[in-house]
Parts: C-alpha cells; sequence; structure tokens
C-alpha cells in the first residue's frame, strides 16, 4: 500500500498526458456526487489557459458577460465521461495503481448494472391486511421508475433541465441504495431514516457484529438462578420443564437400546423421554408429541441401532452455563446436569466467584452440545473442576463465599467443643450417605471426652484412611495479630504461630495445629489456601470434592446454630459513644489549629505544594485517621458475637470501616479524591459560614447511619454515593470497549510446537511466551512454578524420616548431581535450576551447618578424602545434643529426593501447551480486572500536589499508544541522593526560570540617539535558588527567544555588575519597547521549557537499589532526552512514564519494556494481580512490528491483514470497499474470519495437530506399466 501511495504522489506532479498530451488538472469533488476537473488552475498551463480563452473572443464580443465566467470555467466529470477514461487505462498502469487488471479494473468501480438482492434480504412485512416493504425494495423501485422517466424523455424529447433534475436524483437514489448516510445527502425530514446496504453491514446489530460473529442458538435455555449448597460445584439443577424441552441427538447403540425405547415409549411430555426420532434408512424425523401412545410403543419396537433419539437431557449431561457479561472465558464452564422440580437453575454458591453471580434476580443461560465432540471438548477444556484457578494469576477463584466463610471461621475457631454425639453429627453433614468416615482420636480426655472444630476440617481434608489427601501448608489468616515482642525474651523472635488471636493457619498432614478457616484460608485470591494447595498437590478433582463437602458442612451447620443481623448488633455502648465523641472532637480541635497556622501563614508547606494544599492534606490525614481509630474501638468495644464484627473479621463480608459507620462515625465524604468543593460562592452549604474551612462544613459526617443524619449531612453523603454511581456506569461502557479492541488485537495468537506464539498468519510475537514458556495457572507463590517454602515442608512431613540425617556435604552433592541429570537439564531453564540450588543453599545446607556449629559439632559443609558412611563427625558432642541437632534440622535422603521430584514434576506441568489461546486469554486477563478500577487520578508517592494519572484512563493511555498523556512524570535517580543540597540545585537545571523570576527591576531608558530596556538581575536571589546562572545565560535566552527578534548586538551587558540592557531599533521605537517589556519576564533563562515542574521526592521504602531515605526528582512534563544529558542526573537510571517518548530516545525495546511497567504499577495500585507473563504479550504485540502501535482501529489495521476480521471491528465498510477496489485475499485463518465463515480456526487449541494413521493393511495403488518403464 505504501507503494501504491508512492505512485499516486508522483502522478498527481504529473501535469500532462503522456499518452495524449492533454491537461491534467486538480480533480475535486464540487458539492453532492459531482466532480469536477480545474484543468487551468496550474500556473503551468496559464498560456494554454489563455489560448483556451481566445476562442471565445467572438462569443465575448456578442455577449459580454461571458468573459465574468471564463476564470471559473471547469470541467464537469460525469459518469459517461470517467467511464471512457477509466476503459482508457492500461493493464499496466492498473497493476501501478494497485488494481487487478482482469478482474478489479477501474470502469467497475462505476455502476453499469444494479445488484438486486434476494427477497430474503429485504422482507415484506404483511400488517393490518397491508403489505409492507423493505427500505432497500421501496429504494429499488424509485431507481427503477427514475430510470423509465429518464429512458422516456430521451426517447421524446423532454428539455435537458429536466432530465438532468432525474439524473442527479438517479445519482442521489442509488447512493442511498449503498449508503443513506453519504454526507451531503439532505435529511429525510419526519421520514424515518433509511437503512442502505452500509448501514446493514456495519455497527453492534449490522450484520457483522450481529448476525456473524455472534448469533442466536438452538437448543438454548435462560431462567433465574438461585443457590443449592447440596449441589457439586461442577453440577447444575436443571427444571424439569427445561429438560423436556432441550434435547441431545443420541445415536442408537446395543448399549442405550432399552433406554431409548423407553424414551420414545414416554414421549415429549414424560421425562426422561423423547421428542423426535430419525430413522437411518429413510432419513426422516418424526415428532413423537404428536403420536399417541400406540403409535410411540410401535415406534420403539421398530427402532434400530444408527437410529437417532433426540432424546430429553438427563442426570449427568453435558451442558455449558453462561453469565454476561462475559468478561473472561470463565464465564461459561461446563457442568454436569442435575434434573430437578420448580423454575429456577441451581448451582453451589462457590462457583458464584468466577460468573460474578448473585441471587438477586440474576438469570443465566445453558447451552447444551449437540456432538459428542463438542461434548468431548467442554468437559475436557471447560469443566468446573478444570477452571478453579484463574489463568489470570493462578489463583484459586472459585472457592467458598459469604456464609460458608462464616460458618468455616466459627466453627474452627479456638472456643468450640463438642461430644461425640455432636461430632459425628457435624460429621455426617460433610458427605453423602456413601462416604467412610474414621472419627479421629477426641482432643480432651478429662472430665469428658470433646473434640474441636478444627478437627472437623481434618475430617474435611482426609475423611479416612484410604484417602492420601496430605495438606501441607503454613499461611496468614485474615484475623492475624503479630504476637508482642515484649512478652518474650530479648534473644527470642516471637513465631507467627503464637498470635494471640489464632491468626496463623499451619496445616501438617490434613491435621490442623493452630489457625482459624477465613477467607485468607478457604476464601478465594490466595494461592496458600487449603483448595489452592489440595490443586497443585493433589488435583483438581480432590480439591472439588473437598469444597463440595465444605459447602455441604457449612449450609447445614450455620442453618442449625444460626447466624443473623439485628439491630442489637449497631447500638454503640455508652463507653463507646463517649470514646468517639471524645476522638472527633481531639480532631476538629487538631484541625481548628492547622486552619488558624494558615491564616497567620504559619504552616509549613509540603513538597510541591503550597499553603491551601498543605492544609487540605493535613486536615484530610488528621479526618481519615479518626475513622480509622474509631473503627479500631468498635472491634475493642463490641462484642465478639456482635454479627457484623464476625464478618468483617473473617473477611466474608464488610470491613471495620462498615461496621464503623453503622455503629459509629460514617466519616469523611471524597468527591473527586478531595473533600467537598464549594458549590456556592465561597462555601459548600448555605449552611455554612463563608470560606470555612471546619471538618463540618467541608463534608465530615460525624454521625452514624444508627443514630441518623444532619440534614448536611446527609447531602455529602448524597453527593459522594452519587459520584461513585456515575464512575460505574461510566466505567462499564469504557471498559467493555477496552476490553473488546484487546480481544481483537490479541486473539489469534496462540502457542505452537517449537513454544513460540505466533499469530494466524505465522509471524512470530514471542519465541517463548512469557520468556520461560509456563502457563500462568499453573504457577505458585510469585508466578513462580514452584514455591520452594511450601514444597520444602511439604516434602520435610511426607517424605519418609526413616534413616539417618544427611550431613549437609551429602545435601550438596546429591543435589549437584540430581540438578545436572538429563531430565532437568533438558526441560528446566537453567534461571530455574539456579534458585532450586539457591533456595536449598541457602534454606537448608546453610542452617544445617550453622546448627551443627552451634551445638559443638563439625559443619561438614565439604567433604574430607579420609571420611566414610561410618565416620563420627559430632566432635564428641553429648548425645543430647545430637538429638536436639537432629530434631532441628535432620533430612533423609528420601525427603531431599522427594522435594527434587516435587521440583521437577509442577515445572512440567506448568509448561504450556501447544495450541493454547495465549492472547484472549491475555486479553481477558488485562480487560476483566479494569471493570474493579475506578476513573480517578490518585497522589503520586505520598507527594500531595502530583497527581498521577491511574485506573481505566492510564491503561486507555497506554494501550492507545497515546502521544500526548494526561500525566507525564519523569524519575530520576540523583548521583547524590543523600544529599538535599544537590538535589536543589539539579531541580533548578530542569525546572523553568523565567526572567521575571530572577529580575528586580525592569526600567525603560529614553535618550536622543538611543532607547533601552534595561533588566536588574538579583544575583542574591540565584544565589538562595541555587540556580547556575549568568549574565551570559541571560543574554543568550534573550536573543534564542523567537518571539522578541532580538540581535546580538542589541543585547548589552555593561560594566557595572548585575545588568542588561536591550536596545530598540527602528522607527516604531514606543511600541517595540512596549512590547518587549511584556514578553521579557516570560523568557526562560534556566531548565528545559517542555518541564512545568520538578519535586523532591524522599523514598519511603527501597526501591530498584535506592535506599529508604534517599531522595529523587519527580519532573513533571516531557523532555525525556534533555533530562537524561542533565549534570547530577544518572542518566541510564532515568524513566518516563510516557512510552511514545521512550520510543524516540531509547528506542522499542526500552518501549515494550515501559508498557510493561506501566501496566503492572497500575494494576498493582488498584490491588489487582495479574501473571507478569500477559502483560509481556501485550507489550510484545504492541511493539513486535518495529514500532509502537496502539490498540485502536489504526493500530489493529497495521497488525492484521484480513479484511473480515478487520471488518468485524470497526469501520466495517471502509474496509470492504477497500478490499473489492484492490482486490484483496483473505486467507480465512484467524479466530474472527473462521467464526464469520463458520469453519474451526485451523492454527489453535484442538484443530492445531492432525492425526495420521498408519495402516499396513490398506492396499497400495497398482503400477502402472508407464512408470515402470521410467
Amino acid at each position: 500500500m505504501s507503494l501504491i501511495k508512492q505512485v499516486n504522489t508522483a502522478c498527481r506532479k504529473v501535469v500532462y498526458c503522456p499518452y495524449c498530451g492533454s491537461t491534467n488538472g486538480t480533480v475535486k469533488k464540487a458539492g453532492l456526487l459531482r466532480i469536477v476537473h480545474e484543468k487551468f488552475r496550474a500556473k503551468k498551463t496559464a498560456e494554454e489557459k489563455e489560448a483556451w480563452k481566445r476562442t471565445f473572443a467572438s462569443a465575448i464580443e456578442h455577449q459580454k458577460e461571458i468573459a465574468t465566467f471564463l476564470n471559473k470555467a471547469h470541467d464537469d466529470l460525469n459518469p459517461l465521461k470517467v467511464l471512457d477514461l477509466f476503459k482508457r487505462i492500461s493493464a499496466e498502469d492498473c497493476e501501478l495503481l494497485g488494481l487487478n487488471p482482469v478482474h478489479g479494473r477501474p470502469e467497475q468501480y462505476l455502476w453499469q448494472y444494479i445488484s438486486v438482492p434476494p427477497v430474503c434480504i429485504r422482507p415484506s412485512v404483511q400488517q393490518d391486511g397491508a403489505s409492507n416493504e423493505d427500505d432497500i425494495t421501496v429504494k429499488l423501485s424509485e431507481i427503477v421508475y427514475t430510470n423509465a422517466i429518464i429512458k422516456q424523455g430521451l426517447s421524446k424529447g423532454v428539455p435537458t433541465s429536466g432530465l438532468m433534475e432525474q439524473w442527479d436524483f438517479l445519482q442521489v437514489s442509488i447512493a442511498m441504495y449503498i449508503n443513506s448516510e453519504t454526507p451531503g445527502i439532505p435529511p429525510q425530514m419526519g421520514m424515518k431514516p433509511m437503512r442502505g446496504f452500509c448501514q446493514r453491514l456495519k455497527g453492534k446489530q449490522g450484520r457483522f457484529r450481529g448476525n456473524l460473529s455472534g448469533k442466536r442458538v438452538d437448543f438454548s435455555g435462560r431462567t433465574v438462578i438461585s443457590p443449592d449448597p447440596n449441589l457439586a460445584i461442577d453440577e447444575v439443577a436443571v427444571p424439569v420443564r427445561v429438560a423436556k424441552i432441550l434435547t441431545y441427538p443420541c445415536r442408537v447403540t446395543a448399549h442405550n437400546l432399552a433406554l431409548m425405547k423407553q424414551a420414545i415409549i414416554n414421549g415429549a411430555d414424560v421425562h426422561p423421554g423423547a421428542n423426535y426420532v430419525q430413522t437411518a434408512e429413510s432419513g426422516f424425523r418424526k415428532y413423537l408429541k404428536v403420536l399417541k401412545p400406540k403409535l410411540r410403543i410401535k415406534l420403539s419396537e421398530e427402532l434400530k441401532i444408527g437410529d437417532l433419539v433426540d432424546r430429553h437431557i438427563v442426570d449427568g449431561d453435558i451442558v455449558l452455563f453462561n453469565r454476561q457479561p462475559s468478561l473472561h472465558k470463565l464465564s461459561i464452564m461446563c457442568h454436569r446436569a442435575k434434573i430437578r422440580p420448580w423454575r429456577t437453575f441451581r448451582l453451589n454458591e462457590c462457583v458464584c466467584g468466577p460468573y460474578g453471580a448473585d441471587f438477586d434476580g440474576d438469570e443465566m443461560n445453558l447451552h447444551v452440545p449437540q456432538t459428542e465432540e463438542a461434548r468431548t471438548e467442554a468437559f475436557i477444556l471447560m469443566n468446573v473442576r478444570q477452571n478453579i484457578v484463574t489463568p489470570r494469576n493462578g489463583e484459586p477463584i472459585i472457592s467458598a463465599i459469604q456464609d460458608f466463610i462464616t460458618a468455616s471461621f466459627l466453627l474452627s475457631s479456638k472456643d468450640r467443643f463438642f461430644d461425640r454425639r455432636q461430632f459425628t453429627q457435624i460429621c455426617s453433614y460433610l458427605g453423602d450417605a456413601e462416604l467412610h468416615i474414621d472419627i479421629p482420636p477426641p482432643t480432651i480426655l478429662k472430665p469428658a471426652r470433646l473434640w474441636t472444630g478444627k478437627q472437623i476440617f481434618n475430617v474435611l481434608m482426609k475423611p479416612n484412611k484410604a484417602s492420601n489427601v496430605r495438606v501441607n501448608v503454613e499461611a496468614r489468616c485474615s484475623t492475624m495479630h503479630k504476637p508482642n515482642p515484649k512478652n518474650f525474651p530479648s534473644y527470642m523472635k516471637p513465631a507467627p504461630d503464637l498470635s494471640p488471636n489464632d491468626g496463623w493457619l499451619v496445616v501438617v498432614n490434613s491435621e490442623i495445629m493452630c489457625g482459624v478457616m477465613d477467607k485468607a484460608t478457604v476464601g478465594a485470591g490466595k494461592k496458600k489456601s487449603i483448595f489452592g494447595v489440595i490443586i497443585r498437590d493433589y488435583g483438581a478433582n480432590e480439591a472439588a470434592i473437598t469444597m463440595s463437602r465444605l459447602a455441604k458442612l457449612c449450609a447445614r451447620w450455620l442453618s442449625n446454630i444460626g447466624f443473623s443481623l439485628g439491630i442489637n448488633d449497631v447500638i454503640p455502648g455508652p463507653r463507646l459513644r463517649a470514646e468517639k465523641d471524645r476522638m472527633v472532637e481531639e480532631a476538629y480541635a487538631e484541625c481548628q489549629q492547622l486552619i488558624e497556622k494558615a491564616k497567620l501563614g504559619k504552616l509549613e508547606n509540603k513538597p510541591g505544594c503550597d499553603q491551601e494544599q498543605t492544609l487540605e492534606a493535613m486536615i484530610s490525614g488528621v479526618l481519615s485517621k479518626v475513622r480509622g481509630d474509631v473503627g479500631d474501638i468498635c472491634m475493642k468495644e463490641l462484642s465478639r458475637y456482635n454479627a457484623p464484627i464476625i464478618m468483617a473479621t473473617c473477611g466474608s463480608k464488610g470491613s471495620t470501616i462498615n461496621v464503623s459507620q453503622m455503629v459509629s462515625c460514617v466519616g469523611q465524604q471524597i468527591i473527586s479524591g478531595k473533600r467537598v468543593p464549594d458549590g456556592f460562592q465561597d462555601r459548600s452549604l448555605p449552611h455554612f459560614p463563608k470560606k470555612s474551612k471546619e471538618p463540618p462544613a467541608k463534608g465530615f459526617v460525624r454521625n452514624s447511619f444508627y443514630t441518623g443524619l444532619l440534614p448536611t449531612e446527609f447531602l455529602f453523603h448524597a453527593i459522594s454515593g452519587r459520584e461513585g454511581l456515575v464512575d460505574t456506569a461510566v466505567k462499564t461502557a469504557e471498559t467493555g470497549y477496552m476490553a473488546r479492541r484487546l480481544m481483537k488485537a490479541l486473539e489469534d495468537l496462540t502457542t505452537q510446537y517449537d513454544l513460540s506464539v505466533r499469530n494466524s498468519v505465522g509471524g512470530v510475537v514471542q519465541f517463548t511466551f512469557g520468556d520461560d514458556g509456563l502457563d500462568p495457572a499453573c504457577l505458585e507463590g510469585d508466578a513462580q512454578p514452584v514455591d520452594n517454602n511450601r514444597a520444602w515442608s511439604h516434602s520435610l512431613a511426607t517424605g519418609s524420616r526413616v534413616g539417618r540425617s544427611l550431613y549437609p556435604y551429602e545435601v550438596a552433592d546429591i543435589v549437584k548431581a540430581e540438578l545436572s541429570s538429563p531430565r532437568f537439564q533438558n526441560e528446566c531453564t537453567p534461571a530455574y535450576i539456579q534458585s532450586i540450588d539457591n533456595f536449598l543453599r541457602e534454606s537448608v545446607i546453610d542452617k544445617m551447618a550453622s546448627c551443627r556449629d552451634q551445638h559443638g559439632m563439625f559443619d561438614a559443609l565439604e567433604k574430607s578424602g579420609e571420611w566414610d558412611e561410618d565416620t563420627d563427625l559430632s566432635l564428641g558432642a553429648p548425645e543430647y545434643e545430637k538429638v536436639i541437632v537432629d530434631n532441628m534440622t535432620k533430612v533423609t535422603e528420601s525427603q531431599l529426593r522427594t522435594f527434587l521430584d516435587i521440583c521437577w514434576t509442577k515445572y512440567a506441568k506448568a509448561r504450556i501447551e501447544p495450541g493454547s489461546t495465549v492472547g484472549a486469554v491475555g486479553a481477558q486477563s488485562i480487560g476483566e480486572p479494569g471493570t474493579q478500577m475506578t476513573l480517578k487520578t490518585f497522589h503520586f508517592a505520598g507527594v500531595a500536589s502530583m497527581n498521577v494519572t491511574l485506573g481505566v484512563p492510564r491503561i486507555k493511555e497506554i494501550i492507545n499508544a497515546s502521544k500526548a498523556i494526561s500525566t507525564p512524570i519523569i524519575t530520576c535517580r540523583l548521583v547524590a541522593s543523600d544529599s538535599e543540597t544537590s538535589a536543589r540545585i539539579v531541580k533548578g537545571r530542569l525546572e523553568k526560570t523565567y526572567l521575571g523570576d530572577i529580575a528586580s527591576v525592569l526600567e525603560e531608558a529614553w535618550g536622543a540617539s538611543y532607547t533601552y530596556v534595561g533588566i536588574h538581575i538579583d544575583m542574591e536571589a540565584i544565589q538562595k535558588l541555587q540556580l547556575d546562572i549568568s549574565l551570559d545565560d541571560v543574554k543568550w535566552a534573550i536573543l534564542n527567544n523567537k518571539k522578541l527578534k532580538v540581535k546580538e548586538h542589541n543585547v548589552i551587558i555593561p560594566p557595572r555588575k548585575n545588568r542588561l540592557r536591550v536596545y530598540v531599533d527602528g522607527e516604531d521605537k514606543y511600541y517595540r519597547l512596549r512590547q518587549l517589556k511584556r514578553l521579557l519576564p516570560s523568557v526562560v533563562v534556566k531548565g528545559i521549557p517542555t518541564i512545568q515542574r520538578a519535586i523532591i521526592n524522599v523514598l519511603d521504602k527501597d526501591v530498584d537499589g535506592c535506599k529508604r531515605g534517599e531522595k529523587e526528582l519527580l519532573v513533571e512534563g516531557y523532555g525525556l532526552k534533555e533530562v537524561m544529558n542533565t549534570d547530577g542526573i544518572i542518566g541510564e537510571k532515568t524513566t518516563s512514564n510516557h512510552v511514545m517518548e521512550v520510543e524516540q530516545v531509547l528506542g522499542i525495546e526500552a518501549a515494550r519494556q515501559t508498557i510493561i511497567g506501566e501496566i503492572q504499577y497500575t494494576m498493582q495500585s488498584h490491588g489487582m494481580n495479574v501473571d507478569p507473563r500477559h502483560i509481556m504479550l501485550l507489550g510484545d504485540v504492541m511493539t513486535y512490528k518495529g514500532q509502537v502501535l496502539g490498540i485502536t482501529r489504526f493500530g489493529v489495521a497495521k497488525m492484521k491483514d484480513s479484511v473480515l476480521m478487520l471488518a468485524s471491528f470497526e469501520k466495517t465498510t471502509d474496509h470492504l470497499f477497500d478490499a473489492a477496489g484492490y482486490s484483496k485475499n483473505d486467507s480465512i485463518s484467524g479466530v474472527s474470519e473462521s467464526i464469520i465463515m463458520g469453519n474451526t480456526a485451523e492454527h489453535c487449541g484442538t484443530s492445531m495437530p492432525a492425526l495420521i494413521i498408519s495402516n499396513p493393511d490398506i492396499p497400495k495403488p497398482k503400477e502402472l506399466l508407464f512408470e515402470g518403464s521410467l
């Protein structure tokens, strides 16, 4: 296309036709559907124009007015003339213009015949006994009628003006027939706008998006959903009525012949029955609903193997369950049907997470796959059990929610004890009648035998000895409070399992040692939850079975003991009320002190803030602290049996802030990240004095929901609430469109058998997915294949402890030999092997050696040649010391090899499979969290006045590859990062310093022979500001300013110090002097003009090699290249958040890294955890062409060549017209194209592998006579 554009550009410059020598002028549109040729517009054709004018000499003599029109004369290019010109274009020229000389000649651009679509495209609608014709039919009849009038007029000799009017009308009619929104066509007043072909193709309801990419389907149902904890997590209860309508075409075999006969006898109205029967011989379908019982019995007797029976769906059938909006692939999953009475679909509450479902009236869709291949793919790939973890980051997404978490927390608390009758009753809740349960020994024997609630969960994980599930995990609970170090000796570091509120979970071999079950341990979003550990160690089936047990247990037990929230739960006690009032009054007094200080100008400004911003930041800090403190008081003062407190503590619903708002104090209302702004003149509401900064006047609500809000508080609360609603509504549309664009750009990216990631035409996007070829859904810990600490503790617990303890050198030798073996070297990356080696050396070998050394034994880190197995390396240490060392550090060979086997097995399982649609999953993983983000701007790195755009707007800026972003920020590392003075000097070099900032006086001087503006430079101010500015710098700044237009000899530095003179030449000295005085103060003397400001930021934590307390510069604006070259700044450690500027300065690889880093930073700022591999893929897609391409209609058009894919995205008709004009081909290899054409996408998923059968029994073709003679 670029070559064609160059040819067109060259052709435009040619004035004379190389074939006939005729003049080529400018061709342009002139009004509605008219094209004119201005032949003599160019200067080169002046002589020709004069010659042409002379031909009108005799006419001008008779009619003078003609001369005035000759200059405006142009050639009207009507269709007949254009057709004649197009026919003369040679085949060679067609190729140069990018046209097909056979099938795409230019004369085919003009319609000589009209395409008439079939009647099914333009159906008639019968209404009230009359027939309403389609818009296309109406327009066709108009065209035919107009054409007939023109034809008749030509034969009868009608005046030319009348014919031209009809001709123009015919042109407009045909234009509207194709595109009813053609620019320039007058609107049809009072009429419904017609829909031309373009309107029927484009848009959400158009042919591409509405009927080809997505369509309505048969064998589907929709109804309201409701919960049923008695179902397994992979089951869905289907109403009998739905089961009798949705059918599955079942082929009759010897195994199911009796069942199919009974289904036919039952017919369409009795479940389980059948609706249709199709015989293999005749192929006719018989509808059983209209057949009488005798005929159905007869038909069943005639049933043969090979016939097809459309039977009702029954228990165990494979169905697809979906909830809209379908934000990610887990929004449609495969369930097993369970036919039940009543009218709703029912599902286990644990599965609400991936669907985003609740039971306040939500509806869901059910689809029944109609082939064995579809059923198999659904069961293997889409099964709920296989999708317990989200591919976004590998965290469990199907898990216990709400009441299940509450019940788990209450049941596993320290104070739950049960006698044998109660314990066995509760154990019976978690299974069905077939589950065998081994009752564990009681925890307390005297004075009565009692079992704890924690033992219920031991049974839940490992119900009997036959079960091989041995869970080993240590995890932080939601309720974790660290033990107080003051309660321990100075030499002892308190272990987390000594948490005073049982907030550290320790499970050893499926036995809970301490800790409670709450959101962190049985809920979603934690890889170290019980279900997350079972999935990684024992597979998804075991996790699903355990989850189903938990759902039954929690629902039944909590229903029996009862759990509800009443008004008593939110009534504050007198002590709580008094404490709250005291804290609020103290905060009010502190705020008043700050306000008084600000009025006197005594408030110390925060970095980069003025007095107003500093005051607001400090007051906001005080008031937000009050709400937090009041919440803490609520948690202490309210009863531990208080229902809201229980829910907030265990994480099942709500937080301490919600409890605090109900009971004690609603708190500060925030609007656009600030306190309530002034809606009236100098005040928020008329109820307050003008310019009031007090907390009540700026939106602080001291009352609770229980006590009720004052009228002003109610208004502030309503304003803040409305902002949230508007934000949500706008965000939904923004994120939906963003997710659609991401999906279109990434949909055809798949992993291949060579481990590379390629698009549908074979273009390489990544040589290895995520640089390591691992599947994000199969990773543990911090996006790694193995959580080494947990794997080691699991190995110690499950591996055999029989045998002697290995010495440190023996451990090192075994590890070295195993990691050097072919299985590790061939399958694992060097970085992964090194990480295992480092972990074992630091956490095992070094600790063993250190422990031996502390207890008076030889450390045995290196082997001596004199040692053998029987050598005693204890150096005569007492026996009890040996026992202590053994208890602390014993590692047997079995345990060590178990750990290494786990490391290898988990890595092998984590490798991504060829054919995986990593692009589509990556697009969903980035798009789906967007719905949980906000559209607001947040403060940056604790600096109150410097805002950075985050949330949806920031993600949008990055993927759009915007050239101008809302908050460009350059982060600079300083050479002297520990010096405040040095930082200020560098800041002065970067920030714009205007002449007006350093000039104390600007004076004008008039004399007989001179006129100048005198500038007095305040050198003392320059010194105080630590600016590196001299008089020469000022002089050259004035000379380089384009607006001033001052010459070098006009700027003089006189002998007296700190002075400059700018002389004025010319006649108009007064106005020139006024202009200089106006413009000189705005001359930039020092700094980078594109930078707004720079702020010194003190790091509050260690970041990228910089320690806490060191300084860095945050520069707002553009100019990365200039900033990197500034003295005092480490250029190679300077970063910018502007992708396009990074590409221009540092290149495409740096731009890719910036895209990845910025998206990760934005996601993490909102608490979203997305695996870096998905973000890396997006970064590669945007940069793999060698330039940064945004995920927009322009960027995607450069990435993709498929016409159908681009037409289904945006600008549908433009792409189709271009494709037709340039005779483009589409290989139908991508996802969108394949869906539109009804094909399977051959380059991904189950379509990738080909099955090749070698069968020796197939006879070879007979060799022909002439073949043998060759």
